[in-house]
């Protein structure tokens, strides 16, 4: 009582798109009464009684929902078992005084005496644990866990907890970060480990070596450590191996954290433009660790803020201020959200494509020799402008300068941009920070000058 899950779960249904069903609501609506007027009335074992039968059957609906659970929901073991079997459970955790401060004059029938409730959440409060899958501070949390994100410092020493299922993990990475974590993420996987390998890049001949080395049944996983390229292969070899086997992002870099490893989107790159190749496939688990990026280098940072400042302008907010580990755990539950609520990208996940049509562009025109923090970074100068937006926060924080392309092989990458339809562009603008919208009708040389104003 009084943990704030109504109010959690209505936000967190919002942010994934999900229903949201407020349980001690729906049974009021049901006894027609109040809980208060039905415990008096009937007592707190007949009461119990309806509330896990009511329980029960939301839990058993078929229709994926946020559900707010009545605080002594969870002391029915029936209840307990239907969240195991069917439900991510997620406690909104809150320190006693807390909860009293905020129960006490509610009516509820549990909150009168401020002894009798201590005593009440001492007793549940091990049940509670016991039953819970997460712990949420706050919506961000909770959505992270729906997506199943592990935000954590040290969180890669746990990797052989963290990997799901009990089968072989084959680790993949490159070169470069296989040398600095490594040995630590064998150690960490122990007697898991079935394999390692190494790749380059991202092109069909780094998948077909991946494809090659693969020794794993079905009940294998493959461990994706590293930066957005291995994330991005390794879980395209996994979305193909066997038609497909289980797998887990590790990223390692800013922009992997806050971005490329979170939502499922797999691919590889082609001659003709970038990720033209690829499958959606979740992770079966993410797990960030943003002690990793001490070992980043300021260019790699960069390249990752680049990420950040995108997902603080859809969400109208200024994330790229945080501290290190919360502006990691904000932006990767921001991305989550909006995967949630369209994991295959038929809609409103289209939105993260913010300057990426400019960025994708300006790569291949490049032969990608432009790194993607830079060409992102170029690109949000062009979708502001495009905008009527000022273009200040991209020019302090992220430094863009024009970089050297073929301007007719961007412009032609651009055309045959994935979110082209019919040959015509559809570009990600803003209305204002945190009010993205898809612009269809945008003139073409409007568009190719913008373009040609990143090129030196």
């Amino acid at each position: 009582m009084g943990a704030g899950k109504s109010t959690m779960g209505e936000n967190v249904a919002r942010l994934i798109g999900r229903p949201f069903r407020d349980l001690d609501r729906e049974l009021e609506a049901l006894l027609d009464t109040t809980i208060a007027s039905y415990f008096a009335e009937e007592g707190e074992e007949a009461f119990r009684k309806r509330e896990a039968t009511a329980t029960i059957a939301a839990l058993r609906d078929r229709t994926p929902s946020v559900l707010a659970l009545g605080g002594g929901a969870i002391t029915s073991s029936g209840v307990r078992d239907e969240l195991k079997r069917r439900a991510l459970t997620a406690l909104v955790d809150v320190d006693v005084e807390t909860a009293w401060r905020r129960a006490e004059r509610s009516g509820r029938p549990l909150a009168r005496e401020r002894g009798a409730f201590v005593a009440l959440y001492d007793q549940r409060r091990p049940v509670y644990a016991e039953a819970a899958d997460t712990i949420a501070r706050d919506g961000d949390d909770a959505v992270l866990a729906a997506g199943g994100i592990h935000v954590q410092v040290g969180a890669s020493e746990q990797l052989g907890e963290l990997v799901p299922g009990g089968g072989a993990a084959a680790l993949v990475s490159d070169p470069q970060v296989a040398g600095i974590h490594g040995a630590d993420a064998q150690l960490a996987l122990g007697s898991r480990l079935a394999s390692t390998q190494q790749v380059e890049g991202k092109t069909i001949a780094d998948l077909a070596r991946l494809w090659a080395g693969l020794d794993l049944d079905r009940t294998g996983t493959v461990v994706a450590l590293g930066g957005g390229t291995t994330t991005d292969v390794a879980g395209f070899a996994a979305a193909t191996y066997m038609r497909g086997v289980a797998w887990v992002a590790v990223p390692t870099s800013l922009v992997g954290q806050v971005d490329a490893a979170i939502g499922g989107k797999t691919g590889i790159d082609v001659p003709e433009a970038k990720n033209l190749a690829g499958a959606f496939h979740w992770p079966r688990r993410t797990v960030i660790d943003p002690a990793l990026l001490e070992t980043l280098p300021a260019h790699e940072r960069r390249m990752g803020m680049a990420e950040v400042v995108k997902t603080g302008l859809l969400a109208g907010e200024p994330l790229w201020e945080l501290p290190n580990s919360e502006l990691v755990r904000r932006c990767a539950a921001f991305k989550a959200a909006v995967c949630l609520r369209d994991p295959h990208e038929q809609g409103d996940r289209t939105q993260l494509n913010l300057g990426h049509t400019f960025a994708h562009a300006l790569e291949a025109g490049s032969d990608y020799r432009v790194a993607h923090g830079d060409a992102v970074a170029l690109g949000l100068l062009a979708a502001l402008r495009l905008s009527g937006l000022e273009t200040s926060v991209v020019e302090e924080v992220l430094s863009p300068e024009p970089v050297e392309v073929d301007r007719d092989r961007a412009w032609a990458a651009m055309l045959r941009d994935k979110k082209a339809i019919g040959g015509r562009l559809r570009l990600v603008l803003l209305e204002a920070p945190g009010k993205p919208f898809i612009a269809q009708d945008v003139p073409e040389d409007a568009v190719r000058a913008e373009l040609e104003k990143l090129t030196a």
